[in-house]
């Protein structure tokens, strides 16, 4: 199943899941954007926020990071895929 924008679906989701958190998180949504590089058995998500929000995306320690992650990791799992998150600022 294909979007129109020629990528996989579960693609798409993942970065519609990852964007709609990071909107959530900032106070600069309109900054949010999150592009996805394809490999071969992994999908590569990389969010660009706000440099005055990368804190917030980020959290104490990083366990905002890595609950973001978490949840990106199952999204893909659940496809058969990799995916990892880059942090850009």
């Amino acid at each position: 199943m294909e979007d129109n924008n020629n990528q996989p679906a579960q693609e798409v989701d993942m970065v519609e899941l990852l964007e709609y958190l990071a909107k959530a998180l900032v106070d600069s949504p309109e900054m949010v954007e999150v592009t996805s590089v394809e490999g071969e058995r992994s999908t590569i998500l990389q969010l660009r926020v706000d440099p005055e929000d990368v804190g917030k995306v980020i959290g104490k320690r990083g366990r905002i990071a890595q609950a973001m992650r978490t949840l990106i990791k199952a999204s893909a799992t659940k496809e058969g895929r990799n995916a990892i998150v880059e942090i850009i600022d």
